[in-house]
């Protein structure tokens, strides 16, 4: 059945990117910042001018909705999630996009600081955009589109099956997660309220890519406790906990185990953070791998540069705590392969070429799986996340929209 689609999505995004909603890892309140808050109330807004009865923002910050059913089959209930927050790496304040209309090749040179250029030469999936619609900041933020091309893509296929009975459909769940950024996006999320069997994240990157797998991840703490002395009368006595911490990062590997060393299915150590004074300091650091041997080679390697450092001061004393973050979401997902099938289906249904891939990161569809909700990630068409040169393009959020109809369809046929 051909699908007449009047698209939503750019006007959407376009009005999400504009609204700050960076997460903070060194907050304890759920949502970490309250400005998350801002958008999920319009989203709230938005998804009950749809006439979703149920929609809602809870007090954590997550919104969630229903579309009902439309089929008399018994269709399993199907989620579709994105996240608000954006990362900390880059701020999210005062985004201004630009749209680069009719993309006709070469280098594109942000406006409000020149020195930000998405070369083609390393953006090679520029290539692919010729005659396309390209959304980019002016050069002084990150754009959102991680994840808000995400939102907007949920939103305007929630609107073409509102708009369109004829389209049968299961019940479809909508949930919209904070702090995903930081590690916690569904740490308070309540599955028996959302009621899915299966999900989707749609936060990936290029236009028909499907992900069923991601990085193991954990969390690594380092706490230094040094010697303080009077530097006037140091020596021999003072041992300082900030020298000591440098001294860890400076052995860590420079040629491998980095994330501007490895990719493929390499993983790596990667400071994140160092802070204290002379008496203690404290050293973060985030291990990632594709599976639990690999993360605890590498947890064992940094334990034994941190003893060796520690050699030079036997005065001073040292703690590692290491935290799990999230798992690779494979192992879950292979008891099920009608997800990713359809998901392939709903893809070459849109017009592209499926492409099956992994995930140099995590999504919240990693912690879902884990939860016992099944979630792979299906493309939203992001590029150069957490950076200034962040660019989405029209066409691809547009297709990524239509492979969500796409999957209501396929779900409801195969019941």
């Amino acid at each position: 059945m051909p699908l007449a689609f009047k698209h939503t999505v750019t006007e959407r995004f376009l009005r999400y990117v504009v609204i700050d909603t960076q997460s903070d890892p060194a907050s304890t309140t759920c949502p970490s910042t309250e400005k998350q808050k801002k958008l999920g109330r319009l989203l709230e807004a938005e998804l009950r001018a749809l006439a979703l009865a149920d929609a809602h923002l809870d007090e954590h910050g997550y919104v969630y909705a229903t579309i009902p059913a439309n089929t008399d089959k018994k269709v399993p209930v199907i989620c579709f999630c994105s996240h608000m927050d954006t990362s900390p790496d880059c701020t999210g304040a005062n985004v201004r996009p630009q749209i680069v209309k009719n993309y006709r090749g070469g280098d594109i040179v942000l406006p409000a600081d020149r020195s930000q250029v998405i070369r083609v030469a390393e953006h090679p999936e520029l290539a692919n955009q010729i005659g396309n619609d390209i959304i980019t900041t002016d050069g002084t933020t990150l754009l959102g589109a991680d994840n808000k091309a995400g939102l907007a893509e949920i939103m305007d296929a929630a609107e073409f099956l509102i708009r369109n009975p004829q389209i049968k459909h299961g019940t479809i769940k909508i949930l919209f997660t904070p702090d995903e950024e930081i590690g916690r996006g569904v740490d308070r999320v309540d599955l028996k309220k959302l009621g899915a069997d299966f999900a989707y994240t749609m936060d990936g990157e290029t236009a028909g890519t499907i992900e069923d797998e991601t990085f193991s991840a954990d969390g690594a703490t380092i706490t230094i406790q040094g010697v303080s002395a009077h530097p006037g009368f140091a020596k021999g006595r003072m041992e300082h906990a900030i020298k000591i911490a440098s001294a860890i990062i400076d052995r860590l590997p420079k040629d491998t185990c980095s994330p501007e060393t490895t990719e493929g299915r390499e993983g790596f150590l990667h400071p994140t953070g160092i802070n204290g004074a002379l008496e203690s300091a404290t050293i973060h650091l985030i291990v990632r791998d594709f599976n639990e041997q690999g993360l605890k080679q590498k947890e064992a390697l940094l334990e034994s540069i941190v003893q060796d450092v520690m050699k030079d001061y036997p005065r001073s004393t040292y703690k590692i705590a290491v935290k799990p973050q999230y798992r690779n979401m494979k192992e879950v997902i292979d008891r099920h392969p009608e997800i990713i099938d359809y998901a392939v289906e709903a893809i070459r249904r849109a017009g592209l070429k499926p492409v099956k891939s992994s995930i140099r990161g995590g999504t919240d569809g990693s912690r879902l799986s884990a939860m016992g909700l099944p979630c792979p990630n299906i493309f939203a068409g992001e590029h150069a996340f957490h950076s200034r040169l962040e660019w989405v393009s029209v066409q691809d959020m547009e297709k990524a929209a239509e492979t969500i109809v796409h999957l209501a369809m396929i779900w409801e046929e195969r019941a």
